[in-house]
């Protein structure tokens, strides 16, 4: 699959292909004829002597400052440089691969005034696989991800490092055994490469398409709970969500239906209570509406991924460059603030409806937590302490980095998104989330495997598939691994896969 920038919306998808697919991209005519324009454009401008930000004036505090002829020789690679003051773990190489890809979209619009080589370098490291190493802590935000970015960047100039072909080297190095030329900076190709929030979109939209994921996962081990815990089946019926109207929720309880249809719970063959607990009866509702939240996040990321951000913007067209704040994180960063709690919602009521699983008080006839021997043998009841404190975690993620600013710049930048404390954050609660749920399908399965009925085409496909990761706790066993291999088993999508193999592609 190639994908051909300029030539149609990118999606969050093509993201993902890009990033973790490793599909080539390539620039299309329109976008090497906006580049050019652009680039003459730019030329033609400090020709006539203009002012351009960050080419002949200083940068952030300093953009009052002209520089002279002798200051701008060299200046493009000086601020790469300065800026590449990152800290910490390395960013996956997804990621980075994914902010390359954003950052070539920005560029291609022809509406940063740098060559067309910056665009097609950071093509051909994505096409021959040379990824830079970045560290993942360092952006506020605003001004873009200028920490990040500027270690891609330093490439581009013959310096940083780079991982190519699984080994760690000097950037110069990784870029000559891959064949590509480095192409250096004229005039303001430093700061466009660095100049927008790109890591924290790039971010945002792995986030997504792996959140979606999970919450089908969500609605797939709530409906297996459901059975085990001999639910009233009420709660997921048409007419109530069409009745209030959010989509979300409509959504979720087809897919919960599709779940039990063709077993006893579907069938009403059971007695069941007339109403049950929240955590059973309303997760349509809350599953829904983290649903809800991640539709208008994704739109959000669709935006800017197609949007220019940088800072100034060169509209050739009608002889204008205009210096603005397109490079802010916030309209990214605070629907993704609600998807981080959103996730953290749906494994508030996983760990809810695990507890039920294990409280013999309120399981209905299930052994004291699903041991095969209570008293003697635990069974799952340590898995609940885990799952609790991955809850904790999470909650405390969910403090808002999006009014956490703490000004930069000597105050010139004195408000910033923070957007990257975002992104990372949601990164921790997303992965504890795996955790949570793949401890509830543990029990599920467990308790589906002690009752006698006959379950729903997806639920008993669902218990199958988790059947192949981890077996049956017939007697006490060390359970990390478990935990472990069904986290994994849910982040790969596997569960979704088995199920939707049995009933079809779920809503």
């Amino acid at each position: 699959m190639t994908i051909a920038l300029g030539t149609s919306p990118l999606t969050i998808d093509d993201v993902v292909s890009v990033a973790r697919g490793r599909s080539e991209v390539e620039l299309s005519e329109q976008a090497r004829h906006r580049l050019g324009s652009s680039w003459s454009s730019f030329q033609a401008r400090l020709a006539g002597g203009e002012s351009v930000y960050g080419f002949n004036t200083g940068i952030g505090d300093f953009s009052e400052r002209a520089l002279s002829a002798d200051d701008m020789r060299g200046y493009q690679r000086g601020m790469v440089r300065s800026h590449a003051a990152g800290f910490g773990d390395e960013a996956p190489e997804e990621l980075v691969r994914a902010a390359m890809l954003v950052r070539a979209q920005v560029l291609q619009q022809g509406r940063s005034g740098c060559r067309p080589q910056v665009v097609e370098t950071l093509l051909a490291m994505l096409n021959r696989g040379v990824t830079p190493v970045v560290c993942l802590r360092g952006s506020v935000g605003a001004c873009g991800d200028l920490a990040p970015l500027a270690q891609v960047a330093l490439l581009l100039c013959g310096e940083g490092e780079a991982v190519y072909q699984g080994a760690r080297m000097p950037g110069h190095a990784a870029m000559a055994l891959a064949g590509i030329e480095i192409p250096g900076f004229e005039g303001r190709d430093g700061l466009a490469c660095i100049n927008g929030a790109n890591f924290l979109t790039a971010s945002s939209a792995l986030q997504l398409y792996d959140v979606q994921r999970f919450l089908r996962h969500a609605e797939i081990v709530a409906a297996m709970g459901m059975e085990a815990l001999r639910a009233n089946a009420d709660p997921l019926h048409p007419l109530l969500h069409k009745a209030r109207g959010f989509q979300g929720a409509e959504l979720s309880a087809r897919a919960m239906v599709r779940c039990i249809e063709g077993g006893d719970l579907f069938g009403r063959r059971h007695k069941t209570r007339l109403q049950d607990a929240y955590s059973l009866r309303a997760t349509p509702q809350i599953v829904g509406a983290a649903r809800d939240a991640v539709v208008h996040a994704q739109h959000q990321v669709e935006i800017e991924l197609n949007g220019v951000g940088d800072n100034p913007l060169f509209f050739s067209e009608a002889g204008m460059v205009l210096t603005g704040a397109n490079f802010q994180g916030t309209p990214v960063s605070l629907p993704m603030e609600m998807v981080g709690s959103a996730v953290t919602a749906v494994c508030v009521m996983s760990e809810r409806r695990l507890n039920r699983l294990l409280n013999p008080a309120l399981s209905g006839g299930l052994p004291a937590f699903l041991a095969a021997n209570p008293g003697p043998q635990s069974g799952l009841m340590i898995s609940q302490y885990t799952a609790g404190a991955l809850v904790a975690e999470q909650r405390i993620l969910c403090t808002p980095a999006t009014i956490g600013s703490i000004p930069a710049a000597a105050d010139q930048e004195d408000f910033v998104s923070m957007g990257m404390t975002t992104a990372i954050k949601n990164q921790q609660i997303l992965a504890a989330a795996q955790g949570v749920l793949g401890i509830e399908a543990i029990g599920a399965a467990q308790a589906l495997d002690l009752r006698e009925s006959v379950y729903g085409d997806g639920v008993a496909a669902a218990r199958d598939a988790l059947r192949e990761v981890v077996a049956a706790i017939e007697d006490d066993r060390a359970l990390y691994g478990d935990h472990a291999a069904v986290a994994e088993f849910l982040s790969a999508g596997a569960l979704l896969d088995a199920v939707e193999a049995a009933v079809g592609t779920l809503p």
